[in-house]
């Protein structure tokens, strides 16, 4: 169990640090982990969704289908809000200098 939950823990960090660069790989990555509960981390929708919603506007064609397919499965007031946090995420890392620096 200690494992699976620094396996987790390693996962989220390490795509996190590659998703504040604007990588839509990391994103995609990201809803995967969220939406299947991948390495252990806890299946949460809304947090599939958003991540999915950053690669889909990262150009990533996968990112945009399994946004569509967690849609099924969520209420309008979730995918309201896992869109609030996509925003939240763009405008959060866009004022940060590191992301700045690394976004290509």
């Amino acid at each position: 169990m200690a494992n699976s939950l620094k396996s987790a823990r390693f996962l989220i960090e390490s795509r996190l640090l590659d998703a504040a660069r604007g990588d839509a790989g990391a994103y995609f990555d990201l809803g995967i982990a969220f939406s299947t509960g991948t390495g252990g981390v806890d299946v949460d929708l809304i947090q599939a969704h958003k991540w999915f919603n950053l690669a889909a506007l990262g150009g990533s064609l996968e990112g945009q289908q399994c946004r569509a397919d967690v849609s099924g499965e969520m209420s309008r007031d979730e995918i309201a809000e896992a869109q609030r946090q996509a925003r939240a995420w763009l405008d959060e890392t866009a004022r940060r200098p590191a992301a700045r620096r690394f976004a290509a």
